[in-house]
């Protein structure tokens, strides 16, 4: 049996990155002329001359925020509920549409396996006849539907489960012995301690695809030792899978769909590779084209191939979160506003604005990698001033000093 979904995990990487880059184009252009927002983003782009990374990195990254703005303008003035953003809704290429915090609207085309899911589940030793429960929530959000689709296009039967009610839920493991367990880590880890304390049969399940929370490597060991092969997968709902983990356990392979870039916090800046920074995604999706979407998640891409022969860049998982937004002495400061300050500088590429003090007596420190330069620092402060409104202090380091975690703001004032 083949450790692989498809041929496509194991092409060369530059094969891969030709592929993507020839369909680059032509994604840009249906985003034009089919989403009515991401042609107003797109607007004078030329979508043929898109064919490089660097060429993709010169377009706008469009966040969350955004999506929910533009989501919500749209519907108040009589649009339809995604804002534009889906390139058909209600027309027969849309078979539901679904609701994420914001609230913001995900629509979902009639692809077999539309958000791509089903090479994680396969990764994580998902095959054709085993039965999956499914414990992500089935009310409103694509949650369960993300992942039941891809069981579906691996050949898996799928009981759903859904959130909550753990003593039925034990009693139908018991019952139907499910090989694999879909769902969030903690509640996994719920169901085989509430297991063990009642004496219920869990033996059956053997494997997991876990997402939604971080599933650190001391709670993905407390699951091998209880007999479950627990793996991590990233996905979103308004790009589908972006990465998932496989046997090596060294980091998450991105998918095979998708364009992944990582940029400066704040900008759409790419980062060298290694450097924390945003996950922005680039999706070849014709239902709902995003093109450079911001996910707000930060990661880090990592040095080499997977052990286990997928030749696709890996990155390192969830590290945090990307908005540093955070409010100084009455106005809110955002690393987009580092990103103005450093663009005043070309000669300097990283900086961390850390702010300190107690309640009321805020202070900032804009810390800065730079060799010692005669008037740089008053420089620098007078430009904090002018793109922030307020005054910080100035602290030059040395390059390659700073942490390498993606923080662009770091707040470390006492609360107590």
């Amino acid at each position: 049996m083949s450790e692989f979904f498809d041929a496509l995990e194991t092409r060369a990487p530059a094969e891969r990155e030709a592929a993507l880059m020839a369909a680059l184009p032509a994604q840009i252009a249906h985003a034009q002329s089919r989403s009515t927002a991401m042609g107003e983003i797109l607007a004078g782009v030329q979508a043929a001359a898109i064919t490089s990374r660097a060429a993709l990195a010169r377009l706008p990254v469009t966040r969350k925020s955004e999506l929910l703005a533009r989501q919500q303008a749209v519907r108040a003035a009589g649009g339809d509920a995604c804002g534009g953003f889906a390139a058909v809704l209600r027309g027969a290429a849309m078979r539901r549409v679904y609701a994420s915090p914001g609230p913001i609207y995900e629509p979902e085309g009639v692809d077999r396996d539309y958000w791509r899911t089903a090479r994680a589940l396969y990764a994580a030793g998902f095959r054709a006849g085993d039965l999956a429960h499914n414990a992500f929530s089935y009310h409103m959000t694509p949650g369960a539907f993300i992942v039941e689709s891809g069981a579906h296009a691996v050949g898996c039967t799928v009981f759903p489960a859904g959130t909550g009610q753990t003593e039925q839920q034990l009693q139908a493991i018991a019952d139907l012995r499910p090989a694999g367990y879909l769902g969030t880590p903690s509640f996994l880890r719920i169901l085989l301690e509430k297991a063990h304390e009642a004496g219920a049969d869990t033996r059956s399940l053997t494997k997991a695809m876990v997402s939604g929370e971080a599933c650190p490597p001391s709670l993905r060991d407390w699951f091998g030792e209880r007999g479950v092969a627990a793996y991590q997968t990233y996905a979103t709902a308004d790009v589908g899978l972006i990465a998932y983990e496989s046997a090596a356990r060294e980091g998450l392979v991105l998918d095979e769909g998708v364009i992944v870039e990582i940029v400066r916090p704040g900008t759409g800046d790419p980062v060298p590779d290694g450097e924390v920074g945003e996950v922005v995604v680039t999706v070849l999706n014709p239902d709902y084209p995003l093109v450079r979407f911001g996910t707000g998640d930060l990661s880090a891409v990592l040095a080499g191939a997977c052990p286990t022969g997928r030749t696709n860049t890996r990155i390192k998982g969830w590290m945090g979160r990307a908005d540093q937004t955070t409010k100084v002495r009455g106005m809110f400061v955002h690393a987009g506003q580092v990103a103005q300050v450093l663009r005043r500088f070309p000669e300097l590429t990283r900086a961390r604005l850390v702010v300190t003090g107690e309640m009321a007596n805020d202070q900032m420190r804009l810390r800065v990698e730079s060799a010692p330069v005669a008037g740089l620092t008053e420089r620098l402060a007078e430009a904090v001033r002018d793109i922030t409104k307020l005054r910080g202090d100035v602290e030059l380091v040395a390059p390659g000093s700073l942490p390498n975690d993606g923080k662009v703001i770091e707040d470390a004032r006492s609360y107590q």
